[in-house]
């Protein structure tokens, strides 16, 4: 799975890991769930992999994890399931709402890599 990064109206620097990446008749899929984590300035290989072991997991124990986005009705209906040690603002959902829309209106994007 290839995360996402960007950034936040108050600086935050997040990241999106999508719950699953999967290619049907070699055309993407694009998933419905989307966890939300803080973005930290040191993060390497091991980081991403324990993260994206815990994806399936009940309780995240990632410090940095804030919870998930789920798109019930992409463009209509967001729930946003705060899930970890802080919270995001509603303000905050919405901007990564908008940024994760992006990305699921232009799916190619998926694959620049890091976009940090």
């Amino acid at each position: 799975m290839t995360p996402i990064y960007f950034n936040i109206g108050d600086g935050k620097s997040i990241k999106i890991i999508p719950n699953i990446q999967a290619k049907a008749n070699g055309h993407p899929v694009i998933t419905y769930t989307y966890n939300i984590y803080m973005a930290s300035e040191h993060e390497d290989d091991e980081l991403e992999k324990r993260q994206e072991a815990e994806l399936l997991l009940d309780k995240k124990l990632d410090p940095n994890y804030l919870g998930f986005i789920t798109f019930e009705d992409p463009g209509k209906m967001f729930i946003y399931t705060p899930d970890g040690k802080d919270k995001l603002t509603a303000t905050e959902v919405e901007e990564i709402i908008e940024h994760i829309s992006h990305f699921r209106d232009h799916p190619g994007m998926w694959n620049l890599g890091d976009q940090r």
